[in-house]
C-alpha cells in the first residue's frame, strides 16, 4: 500500500511539473512578444530615441527571462527531492 501511495505521488508531481513548465514557457514567449512590440512600437513613434529603448528592452528581456530558469528549479526540487512523499509518510507514520 505505502508503494502505491509513493508512486501516486511522484505521477502527480510530474503532471504538476510539466503543467508549470508550460506555464513558464508560454509565460516567457508571451512576454518576448510584448516587450519587443512594444520596444518597436517606441522606436516607431520616436526614431531618435532608439539606442535607449534597445537598451532598456535587453535589461528587461534579461529579467524576464530568468523567470523560466527559477522556475525549472523549482520544478526539478520537487520532481527530485519530492517533499509530498516526506509529508506523507509523517501523516501516515511511516
Amino acid at each position: 500500500m505505502e508503494a502505491q501511495f509513493i508512486a501516486d505521488i511522484y505521477a502527480s508531481t510530474a503532471i504538476g511539473v510539466g503543467v508549470i513548465l508550460a506555464a513558464a514557457g508560454l509565460g516567457s514567449a508571451i512576454g518576448w512578444g510584448l516587450i519587443c512590440s512594444k520596444t518597436l512600437e517606441g522606436i516607431a513613434r520616436q526614431p531618435e530615441m532608439r539606442p535607449v529603448l534597445m537598451t532598456n528592452m535587453f535589461i528587461f528581456a534579461g529579467l524576464m527571462e530568468s523567470f523560466p530558469f527559477i522556475i525549472l528549479a523549482f520544478a526539478m526540487w520537487f520532481l527530485f527531492a519530492n517533499p509530498f512523499v516526506g509529508a506523507m509518510q509523517a501523516a501516515l507514520g511511516i
